[in-house]
């Protein structure tokens, strides 16, 4: 079956890329994407898929849908997210953007691209399907904390889903290759906000103030001690500042405070909370030696992905069987993070990386830059892939 799913997503080859170039020339930000939308609804009627619901979060945003087999079995979903980033492209290519400052520079226009494509495959051998597969057309995957992936769970999107298989494009990796984890892939996002309150004064007379600017700068070393001190050397934790703002123009005045934002990235939820912990410990310690008043906020945005260890299994042998054992490899940990998160901690899933790197047609530029591309040749693969996922995961549980 593998091999016939693998043809037939190649026969919907030129399909699937003129859908990549329509939503990378249509591109809508984070709970915008209506036209998108209403797009994949209009595929996935025509393909006989049913649809579970439409617009999430409040808007009209987002789509479920549901093909349901010929015969009797479990039901496995798949993910895709569909919103672009507010940034101006810089690509010059047929399908270029046309909205100003608005373009898919993380290939969710390929992701929406593959798995209509794959609702392609799926509908050519629907009498075969062991049971339900689950299409999740995803808003808002940049949004933070109002995520998409979150809503969609809240919303019931995976009310009756047994498992869920995921991809996202990688332009760090060769095309025809992917990249796959069992366990942690992908880490917890959290940000911090801080404000540390002293009192202003003449640059001359430091002793008729109190400088908030010691304090930060103790701080920016210090928060570093409890990555090396604090956390095990097992584990893996990035502690970044990435904001500092003191002062205006003027050369000889102490600030009254000093504003610093940051970063967190961790994959062990309890050690998530070791460091939120350390970290207001920490703050609060300098402030008092340095006389300084301060207000924290520290948000956790995305959890780490985690992917199950069986579910990733059966995707690196739908992936070995379609391109190759010797091009599917072990990713790395990847401090990035993702809210495909939120489907796992509500079902067994997995998350994996396509390659779509190809230096001599541009298309191994970092994700979030403006000139992002992804490599057309990728897609048909990625697809295939999905649509085997969705069979073998059936197939098992059947």
């Amino acid at each position: 079956m593998l091999k016939k799913i693998k043809d037939l997503a190649v026969s919907h080859g030129e399909e699937i890329v003129a859908l990549r170039h329509h939503f990378h020339t249509h591109p809508e930000v984070a709970w915008e994407e209506v036209e998108t939308t209403k797009k994949i609804v209009d595929i996935l009627e025509k393909l006989g898929y049913t649809i579970v619901k439409k617009g999430f979060g409040g808007t009209e945003c987002g789509v479920v849908a549901d093909l349901k087999g010929g015969k009797p079995g479990g039901c496995v979903a798949l993910r895709a997210d569909i919103d672009a980033l507010p940034l101006q492209e810089e690509n010059d290519v047929p399908y270029a953007s046309k909205k100003p400052c608005v373009m898919h520079a993380c290939g969710h226009d390929a992701h929406a691209a593959m798995l209509l494509g794959t609702a392609m495959v799926l509908a050519k051998i629907r009498d075969e399907i062991p049971g339900t597969v689950r299409l999740l057309f995803q808003p808002a995957e940049e949004s933070g904390l109002k995520a998409g992936a979150k809503a969609m769970v809240e919303e019931g999107a995976l009310e009756g889903v047994d498992s869920i298989g995921g991809l996202h494009c990688w332009s760090l990796a060769p095309t025809g290759t992917v990249l796959y984890r069992s366990g942690p892939i992908m880490a917890a996002a959290d940000g911090w906000y801080l404000t540390i309150k002293g009192k202003g004064g003449h640059g001359s007379a430091p002793e008729n103030a109190i400088d908030p600017t010691i304090t930060a700068a103790n701080l920016v070393l210090n928060l570093q001690a409890i990555v090396g001190r604090e956390v095990s050397a097992k584990e893996t934790v990035v502690i970044s500042t990435g904001v500092m703002k003191a002062g205006e123009t003027v050369f000889n005045i102490i600030p009254d405070s000093v504003t610093m934002n940051g970063t967190v990235r961790s994959f062990n939820p309890a050690v998530q909370d070791t460091v939120e912990a350390a970290m207001r410990r920490v703050i609060a310690g300098l402030c008092a030696a340095g006389r300084c008043e301060f207000s924290l906020d520290y948000k956790r945005f995305i959890p780490a992905t985690i992917n199950d260890h069986e579910v990733t299994m059966t995707a690196k042998a739908v992936c070995e069987d379609i391109l190759g054992a010797e091009n599917v490899k072990e990713s790395e940990l990847v401090m990035g993070s993702e809210d495909y998160s939120y489907f796992e901690q509500k079902v067994p899933g997995t998350y994996f990386f396509l390659g779509t790197a190809n230096p001599d047609k541009g298309t191994n530029t970092a994700h979030h830059h403006p000139k992002f591309n992804v490599d057309d040749d990728a897609l048909p693969a990625g697809s295939a892939i999905l649509a085997g996922f969705a069979w073998a995961r059936l197939t098992k549980n059947g």
